[in-house]
């Protein structure tokens, strides 16, 4: 009897450039929503779409989109941003490990938790596509919207400025203060910064692909 011929084997390069072929083509699919979603219809800016390396280990997550957001639609431009990528290059922390996203994707929004709950959805995806090692919630608006979501096997977080504990099997959560109300003051500043370098030992204790 001949030997059956082998198929050949992928290689781990292959495979994961298969998963971020299609993360991008998800990500890109979820953004046309986004940008096309009319659910606030009082919203006078667009919305905000999420920002970074699709299968990014570490998800930054914020609570709303701030006027500069709003002005150029995506995340974490402006004063936030500059200041959560000066704080990760502090920390050593790969640019390209890094995907960031607000729970309410509009920044005019007057009706807050009604709107985060119509955004609920576009963020429960992007965490599914993105699939992050770890999540920095940055509030504790932010801690509240992730156990809304009510992900499968997901644990409900207590907030608690520095700590990092299980959210789900596959992802820890980091909590920071609100990056956006700590920029004009230096004890809110430094208080960040404390809870943020956090990131920075979790970065150096993953282990190396």
């Amino acid at each position: 009897m001949g030997s059956a011929e082998r198929r050949p084997v992928a290689q781990p390069n292959e495979i994961y450039d298969k998963y971020l072929t299609r993360a991008i083509s998800e990500i890109n699919e979820l953004t046309g929503e986004v940008l096309r979603c009319r659910k606030c219809p009082h919203t006078r800016t667009m919305p905000v779409i999420g920002s970074g390396h699709p299968l990014a280990d570490i998800f930054l997550l914020k609570y709303k989109a701030q006027p500069s957001e709003c002005h150029e639609g995506v995340a974490f431009f402006g004063r936030a941003g500059t200041a959560v990528m000066k704080s990760c290059q502090r920390l050593g922390i790969d640019p390209l490990q890094l995907y960031g996203s607000n729970v309410v994707k509009c920044g005019s929004v007057r009706d807050e938790p009604r709107a985060e709950a119509r955004c609920r959805e576009y963020l429960r995806r992007e965490l599914a596509i993105v699939e992050p090692k770890i999540v920095v919630a940055m509030g504790e608006r932010v801690v509240t919207a992730l156990n809304t979501l009510e992900l499968p096997t997901s644990q409900k977080l207590e907030f608690a400025v520095g700590e990092i504990v299980e959210f789900t099997p596959a992802t820890e959560v980091l909590m920071t203060p609100d990056v956006d109300a700590s920029l004009d003051e230096q004890r809110l500043k430094a208080g960040f910064w404390r809870a943020f370098r956090r990131l920075g030992e979790w970065y150096e204790a993953i282990p190396p692909y």
